[in-house]
Parts: C-alpha cells; structure tokens; sequence
C-alpha cells in the first residue's frame, strides 16, 4: 500500500513530514528533535585494533627470529641477562614481592572480578571477550614457548627456550581485561595503573634472572594483540563518549612519553650493546669483554625498553577501547 501524505485541515505539517526544527515527525508522538550527531572515530576504531594486533603479532614473531634464532640476538640478550646480576641483592626482596601474587589461582580470581565487573555494568561481550583474552593469551604463550628452540651458541649456557615469559603474560592480560571492563571515568587511570604493574611485574623476573628481555617484550606483545584482536568485531559500535576527556588526554600523554622514551633508550642501548659483541669470540671471551659498566648499560637500557613496551601497550588499548 503507497503512502501519500495528507495536509491537515488547518495547513499544518503534513503527517509523517518533516518537523521545521530539523527532526523526525510523526502524527501520534509530535516532533522527534533533531538527528543525533555521530562521532567521527566510530568508523575507524576496529581499524586502529585491527593494525595494532598485526603489529603486536609480527613483534612477537620477530623478536622470537631476532633473540632466539640468530647469534647476534642471543649475545645481546644474553648480556642483558648476566647484566641482572648487578644490584640482585637490593631489588631481590621487592622482586619477590612483586611476583608472589603471579600464580595461577591469582589469574583465575582475577578472571573471575573481571567478568562479575562487566556483568554488573550489563556488557556481556566485555565479559566474554575478558574470558577469550586470558584463556587465549596464556595458552598461546605456553604453547608457543614449546614451539621455539633455543639453539646452543659458541658455549653459551644451553638451556630451554623461555620467550614468552609466563609470569609477564599472566600481569599484562590481568592489566588488559581490566581496562577491557572498566567504566569509562576509570579507564585513564586503570590504563596507567595496569602498566605499571606489567613493568614492573616484567622487570621483576629479569631482575630475578628468571628471564631475558626478549622473553618479556614478546609475552607483553602477545597479550597487546589477542586484546586489540578481540575488540575488533565490537569497534563499530558507539563509543560511550567522545575520546577527549581530560583524564584521558592526560594519560595518554603520559602513557606515550614513557612509551616512547623507554622504547628509545633500549634502541640506543641495543644497537650500542651490538657493536661491542665479537660473534667469532667464545662466551666467556664475550661476557669478559664487557666491563661492570658495560653489563649494567645493557641490563639498565634493556629494563628501560621492557617499561616502554609495557606503557605502549597500555596506550594502545586506551585508545582502541575509546
């Protein structure tokens, strides 16, 4: 059936026209108010998660290649690692500290605030996606773990591979599906709360000599690309706000000038750590090259990359999770 409209008696509006204010008009409920703006950054949102998993993903491929698979890569980390030694005795009980709480009863008390947190709020697909981040990110780490070898080199210390680490994975999904949960107002300080527990979770077992560099750099880039994956199938849907709260500024401000310092130290420190290796020298010739001060450069430089990764990661999901 066609439908026509049909001025009213008086010469009004016609029924089912136009209201003169911009809006939607309808006989029986009056004028509906003009259309609801719709935030730009709605469109684009699944796209900014969508790059940042593939990056975080190629990062964890690539450090597996550049730190365990080739000689260079397994000198240098492997100094970063002698380098812990220095200062063990002072950061050791706060170390501990730190990575008492890491544990597998802790991930599932943990998993299970979280998704009570986003029940409570109604977001069932935060709690799902809660779920499938922890569940996914630390089966992939202990599956991909077993997957790498880790060669024997020029009498190196030969021992199982430990990239990525465990402990780190655990801290850096509890972080993510907190952020994942939490209510808009909290998410700035969630983000950088929730980093500086990865870091310092992170750094806690290098210090420890649990693990090198390498190792946690790639369990914090496996957590940072199942989180941004999974939030990929929810990006097209409105944002609960526009992005520029100054909460939110401030954080992201931060989050990004550690990001980009930490990250750019350990650069510096890499590539300087690089040119002092002799590849045809047998590890004792190598570690015995390097100096105390040497060690430590490499360890410190090392531990300020590992922090620089952790705020990157936390600055890339405040961001994508908008």
């Amino acid at each position: 059936m066609s439908m026509v409209q049909h001025a009213p008696p008086d010469g009004g509006q016609p029924f089912g026209g136009t209201h003169p204010g911009g809006g939607a008009y309808d006989a029986q409920r009056g004028p509906a108010g003009p259309a609801r703006p719709v935030n730009p950054q709605r469109a684009t949102r699944w796209v900014w998660s969508l790059v940042g998993a593939i990056v975080a993903g190629v990062a964890v491929a690539g450090l597996a290649r550049c730190f365990v698979g080739s000689a260079a890569g397994l000198w240098v980390d492997e100094l970063a690692f002698v380098g812990s030694e220095r200062g063990r005795d002072q950061l050791e009980p706060i170390s501990h500290v730190v990575l008492s709480v890491v544990s597998v009863p802790f991930l599932v008390v943990a998993m299970i605030a979280v998704v009570a947190i986003a029940l409570a709020r109604r977001r069932w697909g935060d709690a799902a996606r809660a779920v499938i981040v922890v569940v996914g990110a630390n089966l992939f780490t202990q599956v991909f773990k077993k997957m790498v070898e880790r060669p024997d080199l020029a009498g190196m210390p030969s021992l199982d591979n430990s990239l990525p680490s465990g402990h780190t994975t655990v801290a850096a999904s509890v972080s993510a599906v907190a952020l994942l949960v939490a209510p808009r107002a909290a998410r700035p300080f969630v983000a950088i709360l929730g980093g500086a527990y990865t870091a310092a979770t992170a750094v806690a077992t290098m210090s420890l000599g649990w693990h090198r560099p390498s190792d946690v750099i790639a369990a914090i880039a496996v957590v940072t690309a199942w989180t941004l994956l999974i939030m990929v199938p929810g990006s097209g849907r409105r944002a609960d706000g526009f992005p520029g709260s100054p909460g939110r500024v401030a954080a992201s401000l931060v989050l990004g000038g550690v990001a980009i310092g930490g990250i750019a130290v350990g650069v510096v420190t890499l590539l300087t750590t690089l040119a002092g290796v002799d590849l045809a020298a047998t590890y004792t010739e190598a570690r015995d090259a390097f100096d105390g001060a040497g060690l430590l450069l490499a360890y410190g430089g090392s531990a300020a990359a590992v922090v620089g990764c952790a705020a990157a990661s936390a600055w890339a999901q405040l961001l994508a999770r908008r």
